[in-house]
């Protein structure tokens, strides 16, 4: 394969950007569609006082999980942590500070980061005075808006079935879930590919994420998704 665009790596190369304290956002729903070969890099990087955001915890051994039950992370902000117990014990243990927003209060918030609006209004959560007391009140045209502010991140990880060497990206079916959104909001946008192919080779029609928004696409390792689903159910 060749490396015309540059954004083709070993994904040691890719070692420079991590480091303590960064924040990372990361694709995936209940742990599909989270990159594995990432995450385990980011494992044996060995770094923490992370801030992860994405829709979930996924579950202790499963997605982004295990970067939760290393205690990499400081802060957490995501829709649910229901299916990682360990998540919901670090944070009644004040290990971890967790920041929830309603799954697509969510989901428009990293919109609105890789898009660059600073935020939106919304009316959601209006009428609760906890949810009113930990945002901004505005009113347009006589009515009480709450002010949600965008997210992005410094790196942005996400899984895809087929990359080219620009970074066009095509997903497979529902593990395409956020990873479109969480791709347009990082300062850095990583992918594992499960297949690496040329440039030409994608139909335009197809495409799901284009590459102007990938930085770097590494080579994945190989995930069994079905047993990744039957884990999932299992756990539930």
């Amino acid at each position: 394969m060749k490396n015309s665009f540059g954004k083709i790596v070993d994904i040691n190369e890719l070692a420079q950007y991590f480091h303590n304290g960064m924040s990372i956002m990361f694709g995936g729903f209940g742990g599909i569609g989270t990159p594995p070969s990432l995450i385990n890099f980011i494992l044996q990087l060995n770094i923490g006082d992370l801030t992860l955001i994405g829709n979930d915890t996924g579950f202790p051994d499963i997605g982004i999980g295990r970067l939760v039950t290393a205690k990499r992370a400081t802060k957490l902000v995501v829709s649910h942590i229901g299916s990682n117990p360990n998540a919901g014990k670090q944070m009644t243990d004040g290990e971890i500070d967790i920041e929830f927003s309603p799954q697509g209060i969510l989901m428009e918030r990293i919109r609105a980061g890789g898009s660059g609006i600073k935020g939106f209004l919304s009316d959601i959560g209006v009428d609760h005075e906890a949810v009113r007391l930990s945002k901004q009140a505005v009113m347009v045209d006589g009515e009480h808006f709450l002010l949600e502010t965008a997210l992005t991140a410094d790196i942005s990880v996400v899984y895809a079935q087929y990359a080219d060497e620009f970074g066009n990206l095509i997903y497979d079916k529902s593990a395409r879930n956020t990873n479109p959104i969480v791709a347009t909001a990082g300062d850095i946008t990583i992918v594992e590919a499960e297949n690496i192919v040329p440039l030409g080779e994608l139909h335009p029609e197809e495409i799901i994420t284009p590459g102007v928004f990938v930085d770097y696409i590494v080579q994945s390792e190989g995930v069994n998704w079905k047993w990744v689903w039957e884990q999932t159910l299992d756990k539930k």
